[in-house]
């Protein structure tokens, strides 16, 4: 059977003489409107995106775990994740192990489709 691939949509749209981003989670879904390119900008960093591939190529079973991986302080992982997540990029699932519970971090989408109308 064929793998099925999730497609996460961003549109910037001309409006008014600036850009406002519509957020597609996937093409069923209804659109976010978001007012601010930097948000953009922000999603689309370095960082973020050694994230998402983190994410993809090791499976981490949590955030520390992840954090543990990038070489990066856990509170600012943990700031990035909640940003990814946000943009539904990443999703996060409860773990529980003993009396702990933990979140694991995993992709929503394989394709981030990036339009701009001029």
């Amino acid at each position: 059977m064929a793998k099925t691939i999730r497609t996460k949509t961003i549109i910037l749209e001309p409006r008014q003489g600036a850009f406002t981003a519509i957020f597609q989670r996937f093409r069923s879904e209804p659109k976010k409107e978001v007012s601010e390119i930097g948000l953009l900008r922000s999603l689309l960093s370095n960082e973020k995106a050694r994230i998402l591939h983190t994410i993809k190529a090791k499976q981490p079973n949590s955030l520390y775990e992840l954090a543990k991986l990038l070489s990066r302080d856990f509170k600012s992982v943990r700031q990035d994740v909640l940003m990814l997540e946000k943009f539904g990029l990443i999703e996060r699932i409860p773990i529980h192990k003993g009396n702990r519970e933990k979140s694991k971090p995993i992709l929503t989408a394989d394709i981030l489709d990036i339009r701009i109308e001029l």
